[in-house]
């Protein structure tokens, strides 16, 4: 196929409309992963005044966000997008753990795309080469993924 993420499937966004969340801990990674987003969404033929972006403290706030976002029925998609760097306690597990669980239990309860551009890195230079980085770019995989999931909804 000849369109940019061809791998996701249907990515054309024309007409979509899509919420994103993001967290402002460690704010330098989010930036990144929020920029890949917009850019690809706009890229994929998405609107920028169809395009709202909500921010939160942290991963761990992004499910309550997301829900209520799911509630108004208003988007075709979600797009969380946070950044957990695990330290010396326990604290990742937590919080990472509970952003997974709770934007998968949005998803499901809400039958909406809930894309999970989290992070969950054992060091900070792991989230660079992340987000955009010499590994991936995952702002731009949660956005096409969103896309793609969303279509495939409408047409089952």
């Amino acid at each position: 196929m000849g369109i940019a993420g061809a791998e996701f499937g249907d990515v054309d966004a024309t007409g979509m409309t899509f919420a994103i969340v993001a967290a402002r801990f460690n704010d330098t990674i989010v930036d990144k992963l929020l920029d890949a987003t917009l850019t690809t969404l706009t890229a994929q033929g998405a609107d920028k005044d169809d395009i709202d972006v909500h921010f939160v403290a942290g991963a761990y706030e992004l499910p309550l966000i997301a829900e209520r976002l799911a509630a108004r029925g208003k988007h075709d998609a979600i797009i969380a997008l946070g950044c957990v760097i695990r330290g010396d306690t326990a604290h990742f597990e937590y919080v990472a753990g509970a952003a997974a669980t709770g934007l998968e239990a949005v998803a499901r309860s809400y039958q909406m795309p809930v894309t999970f551009g989290v992070l969950t890195t054992n060091t900070y230079e792991q989230a660079e080469a992340r987000a955009g980085g010499s590994h991936s770019d995952t702002g731009r995989s949660a956005a096409l993924t969103a896309i793609q999931t969303a279509k495939l909804l409408q047409s089952l």
